[in-house]
């Protein structure tokens, strides 16, 4: 299995024990990618998995990026229109580096 792959399986089992259920994973669109779509209670989740070896250079907050959020932004924007869904929303991060996982709920806003 791929690494990508590995950590967003990790996320997704994390999330699941935490009382998150996995709607969908890898939604691509022109847009963007969305990693796991979740839901919790009546909120749908876009959450970014990042992963790293080693927590330099930044480590994996540092590479969810302005632009990197734009991109997820449209992206669910996207998700939301193309499936007919009006919910609540938000934005979440799961982070690994090494063997460490950290779940960063509301991570960023959409804005306006």
């Amino acid at each position: 299995m791929h690494r990508g792959a590995e950590a967003e399986a990790r996320a997704a089992q994390y999330l699941e024990r935490q009382g998150l259920r996995l709607v969908e994973r890898n939604y691509r669109c022109r847009q963007g990618e969305i990693d796991l779509v979740m839901r919790e209670g009546a909120t749908l989740v876009f959450v970014e998995v990042r992963s790293r070896a080693r927590g330099g250079f930044g480590g994996a907050a540092a590479s969810i990026t302005v632009a990197k959020q734009a991109r997820l932004i449209h992206a669910a924007r996207h998700y939301l229109a193309s499936r007919g869904v009006d919910a609540p929303c938000r934005f979440d991060a799961v982070l690994i580096e090494g063997g460490r996982l950290e779940w960063l709920r509301h991570a960023f806003e959409a804005g306006g």
